[in-house]
């Protein structure tokens, strides 16, 4: 064979299989003679090394290709480990190096595998591309790959070859469009990139997309990372989880930008580590009876002002907040204190920053090449191709991953709605139609299904969650009945209804009574959660206590209303941190929430006390959670005193004995001897107030007793009168 080709486009780097060059290559004449050659571009001489030879290797081309040839018995060893020689580099600097040879290796990814890929269904792909230390053949290193099926080339680069693309050249495995090398004497927290040559001679320089971790940013490069250290200590959370249905369950949630809920007080611009978070905020979430603290995506992201929703890396750990193992202790004492951890989760987008996966390999290899389906206009980013089937298969898999390596109890998929549509944020002649003509993306839709159904098989206690803001069809119903196959999804409706109501001075709000009643026309059509989430206090939006009308006190009393209007509703709960105790100030991801606020006015603390009292209501009754979904969960007392904006309703568990009735009064007038429905004959006790002194409140309503008459009134077969306290709610249970 003549080698003079092959070297040619390995000396330019342009060669897809290197191993056709380096390593050992034995003679035609019978195969006795091994001919072994590497490539030291930075080398001044090299040096050949078995056991206790020292063979000098001829310097064949000024590039730095060196060559010798020995006998085969003395290069072989055995069969597991055919080849046993080194190489002693000695460079122009002086400086002398002994490694072994990263081209003796055969490939070790295995057909099924590449074949599973490329088939979109290799669930476990993290296990399997990326950057993995492991031992072949006795030989401590990191096994690379990488997916780029268009480069003409790829090498892996970092310290460990001063950056020079030339030197650890990677092979292709092929159609799969994988390529592979194993470098002997790499280990854990090297940084690395992949330098990657295009059909238009380009050279890139890219982050691994299956890093598990990184550079802080600036700085964008990659880093080996082992992740199976840590000794999780939660196995009771994960056998109490996977047995038991999420949906009759309480489920309050805490809203955490992680960079901003607390910053180090000495150092405010220093983030707290999740070691040193565990440590103040899950107290602080238990305290206040949330079930589960929702994270703003805490993948690797270049720009803080983004929030982690424009991802560069999503496999891997922000190092921001510190190391993998500090987010594992993290979410283990979470399970351990009966939190549960839901993570935003971002597949519909990503960012053109040049070292990311935009333009990987000089094509549109995760985007679409057609900017009018590929990328997002509004936010100036990239959108999967999702009808690729490797692209959908490295979302999976990413899924999965947080699942598996970080015991995640579920993930909140952000903007699904600009994922459903063709046309979303698109101008006419800015998108194209389907193949039927229509504007739903269908390769969208099969994804989502597809990532729904796998999920749900794998791990059947995960929460799915969609932010998803249009009246598309069954989100929240099974895949294999026409719907998505998410388990809840996020009532942005009811969001934007509730909080244009509040922010009515109460004089007006009865001309905006369906503002109130309406949510309850489809609350039952999906599996709900109600969210007054971070895009709510942001942006010139003010802070929830902000936008409530009135004085000091009536926007104290407003938003215990709002918050108590919310709890009793059907649906799950979530609520942006910062909310709980009032914050005046707008969210600022750049700085800590004013927790001073607790200290210098007892409305706040008062108004934190009132959010732990709601939560232990809400988690000791059943009526509140356990028929979220059901119309059998919700009777009317009445819907039709708009003019006094006063509305009353029952909430129902499956033991209808077992029931609230919720009375709530959107002005700052008090009403005596008001005619409150009740659903039974039974006599009813007070058992909650938003009013009390202990909250901030007039303590207005006292009497705690109250006997049903047997009256209809509103939709009630019977009443009593009460005492309704001004912006307050009263709830009443039998006794």
């Amino acid at each position: 064979m003549d080698m003079n080709e092959p070297i040619d486009r390995l000396l330019r780097a342009e060669h897809y299989d290197p191993f056709q060059v380096l390593g050992v290559h034995f003679s035609s004449e019978k195969q006795q003679t091994a001919i072994i050659r590497c490539f030291q571009p930075q080398a001044q001489n090299v040096s050949l090394l078995i056991d206790d030879l020292e063979i000098p290797m001829d310097k064949i081309r000024e590039e730095g290709l060196f060559e010798t040839s020995v006998d085969r018995e003395t290069i072989t060893d055995s069969e597991l480990n055919p080849y046993n020689y080194q190489y002693k580099i000695t460079y122009y600097d002086g400086e002398e190096k002994t490694v072994n040879d990263p081209y003796r290796f055969m490939p070790i990814l295995s057909e099924e595998d590449r074949f599973l890929f490329n088939f979109g269904t290799n669930y476990e792909l993290y296990k399997h591309i990326g950057a993995h230390p492991g031992n072949y053949s006795n030989i401590n290193g990191t096994i690379f790959r990488v997916w780029a099926p268009s480069a003409v080339r790829v090498s892996v680069i970092g310290n460990f070859n001063s950056w020079d693309g030339r030197v650890n050249q990677m092979r292709s495995l092929g159609n799969s469009g994988i390529w592979e090398l194993f470098l002997p004497g790499i280990g854990e927290n090297e940084i690395y990139k992949f330098e990657i040559r295009t059909t238009r001679g380009e050279i890139l320089e890219k982050s691994d997309p299956f890093q598990f971790f990184g550079e802080l940013r600036p700085s964008t490069a990659s880093m080996v990372r082992y992740l199976d250290h840590y000794t999780w200590k939660d196995q009771e959370w994960q056998e109490s989880k996977q047995s038991s249905e999420p949906y009759d369950k309480a489920m309050s949630i805490y809203e955490v930008h992680p960079g901003s809920w607390q910053r180090d007080p000495a150092d405010p611009d220093r983030f707290l580590t999740f070691k040193e978070l565990a440590a103040k905020l899950i107290p602080y979430v238990k305290q206040l009876g949330f079930t589960h603290i929702e994270l703003m995506p805490v993948m690797e992201h270049p720009l803080d002002e983004s929030w982690g929703y424009q991802i560069t890396g999503p496999f891997s750990m922000t190092s921001r907040y510190g190391l993998p193992e500090d987010f594992m202790f993290f979410v283990d004492r979470c399970h351990q204190e009966g939190i549960g951890v839901i993570l935003d989760w971002v597949p519909a987008h990503f960012p053109k920053d040049a070292h990311s996966l935009a333009r990987f390999d000089g094509t549109a290899l995760f985007e679409h090449e057609d900017p009018r389906k590929g990328a997002h206009p509004e936010w100036g980013t990239f959108i999967y191709n999702y009808g690729r089937k490797e692209v959908s298969n490295f979302l999976i898999a990413n899924a999965l991953f947080w699942i598996d390596k970080y015991h995640i109890d579920g993930l909140r998929v952000d903007a699904v709605a600009s994922m459903l549509y063709l046309d979303y944020s698109r101008n006419e002649g800015e998108w194209i139609p389907n193949t039927y003509g229509g504007r739903e993306n269908l390769e969208a839709i099969e994804f989502i299904r597809h990532l729904n159904s796998i999920i749900y098989d794998r791990h059947p206690g995960t929460l799915m969650m969609a932010e998803e803001s249009t009246s598309f069809y069954g989100v929240s119903k099974p895949a294999d009945a026409g719907g998505l196959g998410f388990g809840f999804k996020w009532n942005m409706g009811w969001m934007n209804d509730i909080l244009s109501y509040f922010e009515e001075d109460p004089i007006y709000r009865k001309y905006h009574h369906n503002n109130l009643t309406f949510s309850i026309m489809y609350a039952f059509s999906e599996n709900f959660i109600l969210p007054l989430s971070h895009d709510e206090v942001v942006h010139g939006k003010k802070s929830l206590i902000d936008k409530m009308p009135g004085d000091l006190w009536q926007k104290f009393a407003n938003l215990r209303l709002l918050f108590l209007t919310m709890w009793m509703h059907p649906g799950k709960k979530l609520l942006f941190m910062g909310g709980e105790f009032g914050q005046w100030h707008e969210w600022n991801c750049k700085q800590s929430l004013d927790f001073h606020l607790l200290k210098e006015n007892e409305l706040h603390s008062e108004l934190l006390h009132f959010f732990q009292d709601l939560n232990t209501l809400y988690k000791d009754n059943a009526s509140l959670w356990e028929l979220d979904f059901s119309q059998e969960g919700f009777q009317w007392m009445d819907l039709e005193d708009r003019e006094n904006s006063i509305i009353s309703y029952a909430r129902f568990a499956k033991n209808r004995n077992d029931h609230l009735v919720c009375l709530l009064n959107f002005t700052p007038q008090t009403f005596y001897d008001y005619k409150m429905g009740l659903p039974t004959g039974s006599d009813y006790e007070q058992i909650f107030c938003s009013d009390q002194s202990r909250f901030g409140g007039s303590n207005t309503a006292h009497k705690t007793i109250y006997r049903a008459i047997p009256e209809p009134y509103g939709q009630a077969q019977f009443h009593a009168p009460v005492t309704v306290p001004p912006l307050a709610g009263i709830i009443l249970k039998p006794c």
